[in-house]
């Protein structure tokens, strides 16, 4: 049997967004033990939505419409980080290390955008009538 049976575990946007995604559920879940719900739950919807979109993304027909799954991703790895932002400044982050994390988002980003890039570039131009 096949171990990977989708497009998306194939791609290094996905695995490296799967690989930081349970640190910062647990940071949920820590943040519910807290009665911090809406945080929790904010942090880990846009956490969710990264891993998601690449995967939704990656059924597109066409290349447009994967790019702009990704760019939704890429979206939330921005929401991700101003959550942490706003819990570090009001002093909730036990035991996360926010700058190593804040990387991690940074260069999901990057990667998100650079294969944003490639995928535009390998797009259809549209035809003029």
């Amino acid at each position: 049997m096949n171990d990977k049976q989708f497009r998306f575990q194939d791609l290094e946007i996905w695995k490296h967004a799967a690989g930081f995604s349970p640190q910062l559920f647990g940071l949920a879940g820590q943040l519910e033990a807290r009665h911090l719900f809406r945080f929790a739950e904010q942090l880990r919807g846009a956490t969710l939505s990264i891993t998601n979109n690449i995967a939704e993304g990656s059924g597109s027909a066409s290349e447009v419409d994967f790019a702009n799954f990704l760019n939704t991703a890429r979206r939330s790895t921005f929401e991700v980080a101003n959550v942490l932002f706003l819990l570090g400044s009001n002093g909730y982050l036990d035991g996360l290390d926010l700058t190593e994390m804040l990387n991690k988002l940074e260069q999901e980003s990057r990667m998100l955008l650079a294969f944003i890039r490639t995928l535009k570039s390998k797009a259809p131009l549209p035809c003029a009538v």
